[in-house]
């Protein structure tokens, strides 16, 4: 993989992508780029708040706008869940790198999300964080050129694994 490369992670709430994200750009000498911190700072808004008030369509619509714009190189890039809902994000995204994904078991997610409901997470009214699961994966899949199993991983496990996979 080239250095100047971004590398973009990708995956469920909680399966980490910031905490990652951070260290994987200080192990490779990398900016890091957290796009949910990175809509809310443009929005002047938290993620839920958006969500509240503006509705899933619209909130899809800015994080959409706000993505495809990013232009960096060198970078780890930790996209909100949500970003893969857009085909054009995730491939302007992937143009200067790798998309990886960060998979976990529906079960170990469930034992780290403690609070969903104000998260920002883009979720319909009545859905579950199965359902959503079951809706995601298949996306997340499709976009990866990589995945990382970190069931039963530490931290650094997890570091280490993505590391070697990627020949960082």
């Amino acid at each position: 993989m080239n250095s100047k490369s971004n590398i973009i992670l990708t995956g469920m709430p909680g399966v980490g992508k910031s905490t990652i994200g951070v260290l994987l750009a200080k192990n490779t000498g990398r900016y890091f780029l957290d796009t949910d911190i990175y809509i809310q700072t443009l929005e002047g808004m938290k993620l839920q708040e958006i969500i509240d008030e503006r509705g899933l369509a619209e909130f899809c619509a800015i994080e959409e706008k706000h993505l495809v714009c990013i232009d960096c190189k060198n970078a780890v890039i930790a996209t909100g869940g949500s970003a893969v809902y857009s085909q054009a994000s995730i491939e302007h995204l992937s143009s200067n790198g790798v998309v990886v994904h960060l998979n976990l078991p529906l079960e170990q997610i469930e034992k780290r999300i403690t609070n969903l409901s104000a998260r920002g997470v883009v979720m319909e009214p009545g859905e579950t964080l199965s359902s959503l699961y079951e809706k995601r994966q298949p996306l997340y899949k499709k976009y990866a050129d990589v995945t990382i199993d970190c069931s039963g991983l530490s931290i650094d496990g997890v570091l280490s694994k993505l590391l070697s996979e990627l020949s960082l």
